[in-house]
């Protein structure tokens, strides 16, 4: 295999960690994560597998008492007991020490199925596909578990040999890694990336929006439709071309047009052109592929494939997909898919759905062509990505995930939330769903809108649908309500950017996914378990999406919200929340919950067309959330090579101390300042306060500066220009200044404006509503008194509980 081909390993575990009798072999990798091996031979494996590629873990500190019959192995955090036989429930166990709720504590037993979900069991990981899937699925275990531990089994997995191919392992031996890290789920996490292999980071158009459809477009058609979504002002960075760039209606003789390699020229007559003029808009373009059926006669690139693989082309011999072929996989791509890629295609959508069987025993064909295209598309120095479904544990290291055709449901919509946040817990943190939904369903406008602003609050946002005529996802086919609201998102994605591409370097540098469950950050608070849908989106956020309709009587749509301890301020429209609590939130159809914490610090860009999306803008709107201090390094590289790993990069910390003196301090760029824009242009938007002004000092002189107030936001903002890499810049604030106070009347009015009830309750609601401000006791319970529609109650408990 060529050099670039072969992943970098370190299988090979520190021998002092080791513990080895006749037919077993354990090995400490951590003082909680152990390998369990039996082989009735007493020979081993040593080499990086599928999943595993990484066992050089520093020496592990333990205490071990043995018998002829039995073993006990300690750690801090582990006591195993095992009677040195062939691994059954009776003779090997283990249990988790020192957990901080002991009703949790448990013992495992090899074998034993622990249940999943519920109370005690395993959270769950991911799945394969959401293929034929409406609504909810089953889920494969994840590393984390509310008992504690949880045992991911490599037995059958194909071993990685030192010339980059796979080899099977023998049959019988049992290989299982133990992980028991009780509740601390982020630790499990961080070394379940070491030993499997950390996530790469994404180039930064990945980030933006996708346009993706299974459509029979041209190259007329396409870029009209690009020219529409300009004039609407809606950006997008990435064109995904569905099957039908390819000529799918050929000689039954061949078979089925489902795979193809050949452009068809009655819809793109010049590829070239067509995927230049992409590039020309800042588009990134990605292909469909169907590998199954090979490389048939009527392929433009049969000849030269053919004679690579020794294939008589005068009787029109197929060349079948044999991706067990390492000769077949180099003609493959040198033959295939290089030639297209010098054309101007950028990456490919692996899209197998033809089984998981090849001529090599065990060997899944999607795990290879995840394994081999990501390695392939980085072999020029490029940042390697590829667009391919699941493929097991291990999967992180070969993003974007497609998780398959979504039915267009409400049901489907609900459960996308809780698939993304806990394949987290088997490191799987960037997925792409067909946003909006693919087939089948019904038409739902609202459906539409709540997808489109959850796709923009999940790792990718790539909007889909089939070819029917009536399932297209332009906002303007949608009423001037909905299409408004769509359009408002899909720019904030690109606003985002900034925000997400330093959340992107940390998936990498520091092994924590955009999309987390709650619990990660309060593992102990039986509350955090029980918000599916909620998330953190990075360090700074939490996302509650909305998934079911809205309720005619208020015109808006509840959710159940978890908030951790700490002032939360929605992100559009500043209302602080004090947290601690369960509640729940009602939202109009133009919102979610997003919900900054006091002190948060978010970077944004108002650059955001397709052009613009893959720079380091030279405007920055930063939010700042007031209430707390707080820090944010924004991380800027080059976007495009992998150039990160050996660290070169721009971090620019932004700070703001609260507590003390009320100042926000935008600090000089540390590492290669090359990499951002000679002099820079800052919004800097303190939320939350009653600040109405502000001194600037820029390198410790008071500078002039255009500072803004809004009262009804309560938002300062302070513009600042020419701004170089080497500048600090400090926002003083009134020392005086504190966290205002919500629009509680304010608020009331809009809600029962927006009411559909009787006048005559509006006028009553709100005289009382004004009469009893600040007596929230005595209104609780005259609201509950009063015969009113339970949402109505709860939208107003809403507002004055905040």
């Amino acid at each position: 295999m060529k050099d670039y081909l072969k992943i970098k390993t370190s299988p090979a575990a520190c021998s002092e960690n080791i513990i080895q009798g006749d037919c077993y072999r354990i090995t400490l990798l951590t003082s909680r994560l152990l390998r369990l091996e039996y082989s009735a031979d007493g020979i081993f494996n040593d080499a990086a597998t599928q999943m595993v590629i990484n066992r050089d873990f520093p020496k592990v500190s333990y205490q071990l008492k043995e018998t002829e019959e039995e073993l006990q192995l300690m750690t801090e955090y582990l006591q195993l007991n095992y009677d040195k036989k062939e691994f059954t429930s009776h003779g090997l166990s283990c249990k988790c020490l020192g957990m901080k709720n002991a009703y949790f504590s448990r013992t495992w037993h090899f074998g034993e199925v622990e249940e999943k979900g519920g109370f005690m069991g395993n959270l769950g990981g991911t799945a394969r596909t959401l293929d034929t899937v409406n609504g909810a699925c089953e889920l494969e275990d994840g590393i984390m578990s509310r008992s504690g531990y949880a045992v991911l089994d490599d037995s059958t997995s194909l071993l990685l040999t030192e010339d980059g191919f796979v080899e099977p392992r023998k049959k019988g031996a049992k290989d299982l890694y133990f992980f028991g890290y009780g509740h601390e789920y982020l630790d499990a996490l961080k070394d379940f990336y070491y030993l499997c292999g950390k996530t790469p980071m994404l180039p930064r158009f990945a980030l933006g929006n996708w346009w993706s459809r299974y459509y029979q477009y041209t190259e007329e058609s396409y870029m009209e439709l690009m020219e529409r979504f300009d004039k609407e002002e809606i950006p997008f960075s990435v064109a995904v071309i569905d099957m039908d760039w390819h000529v799918v209606e050929i000689d039954p003789k061949y078979g089925s047009g489902w795979t193809g390699y050949t452009w068809n020229k009655d819809f793109f007559p010049d590829p070239r052109r067509f995927l230049q003029k992409l590039h020309d808009r800042g588009m990134k373009t990605t292909l469909n592929v169907h590998p199954a059926d090979g490389i048939r006669a009527y392929e433009d690139c049969y000849p030269k494939v053919a004679e690579a693989m020794g294939v008589d082309t005068s009787k029109e011999e197929p060349v079948n997909f044999d991706i067990a072929d390492p000769k077949f996989l180099s003609v493959y791509f040198d033959e295939v898919h290089h030639p297209m890629e010098e054309e101007g295609v950028d990456f490919w959508w692996l899209d197998w759905q033809q089984g998981t069987n090849t001529k090599i025993e065990g060997l899944d064909p999607l795990w290879m062509l995840n394994h081999f295209h990501y390695l392939d598309s980085g072999r020029d120095g490029k940042r390697p990505m590829t667009f391919s479904r699941y493929a097991g544990p291990g999967s992180h290291r070969y993003p974007i995930g497609f998780s398959g055709d979504t039915h267009i449901t409400w049901d489907s919509l609900d459960f996308q939330p809780y698939f993304t946040n806990t394949a987290s817990n088997i490191g799987y943190g960037w997925w792409s769903h067909d946003i909006g939904g693919h087939m089948l369903g019904y038409r739902d406008e609202e459906l539409e809108v709540r997808w489109y602003q959850y796709g923009v609050f999940s790792p990718i946002n790539r909007l889909h649908s089939s070819n029917s005529r009536f399932s297209g996802k332009e906002p303007w086919k949608f009423s001037m309500e909905a299409a408004h609201v769509m359009g408002e998102f899909l720019r904030l994605r690109h606003k985002l950017v900034p925000y997400l591409y330093t959340m992107n370097y940390r998936a990498w540098k520091e092994d924590k996914p955009l999309c987390e469950p709650m619990y990660y950050i309060a593992p102990e608070e039986f509350a955090s378990y029980k918000v599916p849908n909620e998330y953190l989106f990075g360090t700074e956020l939490i996302v509650v999406p909305v998934t079911t309709k809205r309720i005619p009587s208020v015109r808006l749509a509840k959710v159940n919200t978890w908030l951790p301890e700490g002032l939360w301020f929605d992100f559009f429209t500043g209302t602080v929340y004090e947290g601690g609590r369960t509640m729940e939130m009602y939202r109009p159809l133009s919102q979610i919950p997003v919900l900054a914490h006091a002190g948060a610090i978010v970077p944004m860009t108002d650059q955001i067309s397709g052009r613009e999306v893959e720079q380091n803008p030279a405007h920055l709107e930063v939010r700042v959330y007031a209430g707390a201090d707080g820090a944010f390094t924004l991380y800027e590289d080059d976007n495009v090579s992998c150039a990160y790993e050996q660290g070169d990069c721009a971090k620019t910390p932004m700070e703001l101390c609260w507590s003390d003196k009320k100042v926000f301090t935008l600090h000089p760029v540390e590492g290669n300042t090359g990499l951002v824009p000679e002099k820079r242009a800052y919004s800097i938007c303190v939320v939350g306060s009653t600040a109405m002004q502000a001194v600037v000092l820029k390198n410790g002189s008071e500078m002039k500066a255009e500072v803004t107030c809004c009262t009804k936001s309560h938002t300062l903002c302070v513009e600042l220009t020419d701004v170089t890499a080497e500048d600090t810049i400090e926002i003083r604030l009134p020392e005086d200044a504190v966290i205002a106070s919500n629009p509680v009347m304010e608020q009331v009015d809009d809600l029962l404006n927006m009411a559909e009830i009787p006048f005559m309750q509006k006028e009553t609601l709100f005289a009382l509503m004004d009469k009893r401000k600040g007596q929230l006791n005595i209104l609780a319970g005259e609201l509950q008194a009063m015969d009113l529609d339970e949402s109505l109650r709860g939208a107003l408990l809403e507002i004055v509980t905040a």
